[in-house]
C-alpha cells in the first residue's frame, strides 16, 4: 500500500519466485535470493550491474535450484543476444 507521496508503507511486502511465480512467504526459510553479475563480453570484466534472482524453498527442497537458475540465466542471455 502507498500513502499520498507515493511511499511504500507496508511493513512485509512479498517476494515471487523468478522460476515458478509462487510468493515466497515470510516462513518459507528455505527460499534464496541470488544476484548473478553482468559481464561485457569484450573484455569478460564485471559491469557492475547484477540480475536477482529469488527461489523457493520448494524448488531448493525437490533439488532444482540448479537447473532452475541456469534456465533463468540462460533464458537472459538469449533475450538479451536477440535485443
Amino acid at each position: 500500500m502507498q500513502n499520498e507521496a507515493g511511499n511504500n508503507v507496508d511493513l512485509y511486502i512479498p517476494r515471487k519466485c523468478s522460476y515458478t511465480n509462487r510468493i515466497i512467504t515470510a516462513k518459507d526459510h528455505g527460499a534464496v535470493q541470488i544476484n548473478v553479475a553482468n559481464v561485457d563480453l569484450e573484455t569478460g570484466k564485471m559491469t557492475g550491474e547484477s540480475e536477482v534472482y529469488a527461489l523457493t524453498g520448494y524448488i531448493r527442497n525437490k533439488s532444482e535450484g540448479d537447473m532452475a537458475l541456469t534456465t533463468l540465466v540462460r533464458e537472459r542471455d538469449a533475450a538479451a543476444g536477440s535485443a
